[in-house]
């Protein structure tokens, strides 16, 4: 019977794709120079938080010096911060911050996790590389039954969801976009939290409060 740490340890198994494979491994080995001295990850990253979420939140894939280096969705790097720190505001954080897979961070109502789970170049994977991906994203969302809302992290993130989901026709992506699906749950929309869309203001930290705190009332 599959549960979600046979998941975990099939995701952190896995070497389907070489292209990732060779770049997640290069990038552990070669290192940014503020992390020189760490032991990189340079695997894939499973999912995350409380296996009784009424939230997931899915994002694009690991970042190559954030989750690829800590081994945890979304840690260790800025755009990380901004979702910590807004999930701890939206009480769904114990802390927040995440900087490392030991640092005490537990999640309450929330999962989070990806449609790609190993870290690709220039933050680009292909098609084929997200559809080998897929059974794992599958079989994470089989085994989330409580969850209710689906907040997806930017247009690739909400793609691949609604593909799984069997989503058609797919509205179009924007920000606060909710698609409401047949069996009562919802996907909810939001721009990623990356670097570049934090950084000129496209995504400010009031909208992303506003987008968990829609998440918090259509999950009940």
């Amino acid at each position: 019977m599959d549960d979600l740490a046979t998941v975990e340890d099939d995701v952190i198994a896995c070497r389907a794709c070489p292209r990732l494979v060779d770049w997640r491994e290069q990038v552990g080995r070669e290192k940014r120079a503020a992390y020189r001295d760490e032991e990189y990850w340079a695997r894939p990253v499973p999912g995350f938080g409380d296996p009784a979420a009424r939230l997931v939140v899915v994002g694009l894939a690991p970042a190559a010096h954030g989750a690829n280096r800590t081994g945890r969705m979304f840690t260790g790097d800025r755009s990380g911060d901004v979702l910590y720190a807004a999930l701890h505001r939206a009480g769904y954080a114990s802390q927040p911050t995440s900087v490392a897979r030991d640092d005490g961070q537990v999640l309450t109502g929330a999962w989070i996790t990806a449609p790609v789970r190993c870290a690709p170049p220039a933050n680009k994977p292909t098609p084929a590389e997200r559809d080998a991906c897929g059974p794992f994203l599958a079989r994470e969302l089989a085994l989330l039954t409580e969850a209710r809302v689906f907040m997806v992290l930017g247009g690739f993130g909400y793609q691949a969801l609604a593909r799984f989901l069997g989503v058609r026709p797919r509205p179009a992506f924007g920000h606060g976009v909710e698609v409401p699906l047949d069996d009562g749950r919802t996907i909810l929309c939001s721009y990623h939290v990356s670097q570049q869309n934090t950084f000129t203001g496209r995504l400010t930290p009031a909208m992303l409060d506003d987008v968990l705190r829609r998440a918090r009332e259509l999950s009940g």
